[in-house]
């Protein structure tokens, strides 16, 4: 039994969690789980573990793949998110740092971190089970067939849990992000399974910071501001850098180079100054380089989730903040999200 590896069904962001009532047959609603999305097929014998982009992740989770082989009852094509649980029990939360140490070209460094931080998959939906397609079915009848074959399966496999009770998402949306978690997923349960459509909903959290803009990136057409790069102080007064600002149109990447010109730092031979900033996992070989700026100018940007000391994901640009003083720009503005445990969430 092989299964063809569709292009996953993807979400589209709304402001709150939607009404059931104005989507004919329902919602069922769950934790947006925030980690690798993953597509496992299994033909009774063999793993592979396809990514959203189509990026092949088999190898960076050998324990998965060997315990997949163990546990997975028949074979079957599963959709779901890979995630890297930390903490002591009871105050585990998800760790979206060590999820992202695991993609790793070398393969002893892939081994050692598959027993430092072992992963685990959260599952939320079927879309094949023996010879069986079940992307024609409607979610109701593909969540069942879900907790039929997987119910019982013990970890590293998960199911998600489900409600249709939107006052039961608003309390998830509010108490999961402390597990590390950032957000909601409502799903119609009449309609079937849409590869590479935005055919689900999903809610996030949805917030302002004034940061403070140290450099800019060039666009990697050669011409004007790719993305600007932003910080935060700590107490100490030592600014952080915590995300990049990027999605601006052609013509104001060319407007912000004339703009930010008086705030470049220059050395004593007039010539721009340089950094480097910190490369995640999914760089590859893209440069790091940056242009300095004098940290004079604060804008205001929108964030869903802060990750350590940098915002979770990248941020949108929402204003310049000419009336702010740089120095203003601090942690403490930033909401403080109580701790969950993340077995209260898998529970």
């Amino acid at each position: 039994m092989t299964y063809q590896i569709p292009q996953p069904m993807l979400a589209k962001s709304v402001p709150t969690v939607p009404d059931p009532a104005k989507t004919p047959g329902g919602l069922s609603f769950e934790p947006k789980w925030d980690g690798f999305r993953a597509l496992v097929s299994f033909d009774g014998e063999r793993v592979e573990i396809g990514s959203r982009g189509a990026k092949p992740l088999t190898r960076y989770f050998p324990e998965l793949v060997g315990a997949f082989t163990r546990i997975l009852p028949e074979p079957c094509l599963i959709d779901g998110e890979i995630v890297v649980p930390t903490g002591p029990t009871g105050a585990e939360r998800l760790d979206w740092e060590a999820l992202t140490q695991r993609i790793h070209p070398a393969a002893s460094r892939v081994t050692m971190l598959s027993e430092q931080t072992p992963a685990m998959l959260v599952a939320f939906d079927l879309l094949a089970r023996g010879d069986r397609d079940l992307q024609p079915e409607p979610f109701g009848a593909r969540r069942a067939e879900l907790v039929d074959l997987l119910g019982d399966v013990p970890h590293p496999v998960h199911v998600t849990r489900t409600t249709d009770d939107p006052a039961a998402a608003e309390q998830w949306l509010a108490q999961f992000e402390g597990a590390g978690l950032d957000g909601v997923i409502a799903k119609p349960l009449a309609e079937p399974y849409a590869p590479n459509k935005r055919a689900m909903f999903k809610i996030k959290h949805a917030r302002t910071a004034d940061v403070v803009t140290f450099g800019y990136r060039v666009h990697k057409s050669g011409s004007g501001v790719g993305s600007l790069l932003v910080g935060l102080y700590d107490g100490d007064g030592k600014l952080w850098n915590v995300g990049g600002v990027a999605a601006f149109t052609d013509k104001r990447r060319r407007e912000l180079i004339d703009e930010l010109e008086p705030l470049v730092v220059r050395n004593d031979d007039g010539v721009a100054v340089t950094g480097e900033a910190e490369k995640s996992r999914f760089s590859g070989g893209r440069d790091a380089g940056f242009v300095r700026l004098r940290p004079e100018r604060v804008l205001e940007v929108r964030y869903d989730q802060l990750e350590g000391h940098r915002f979770r994901h990248t941020v949108q640009f929402a204003r310049w903040r000419p009336e702010r003083e740089p120095s203003s720009c601090t942690y403490d503005q930033l909401e403080t999200v109580a701790a969950y445990d993340l077995g209260d969430v898998l529970v």
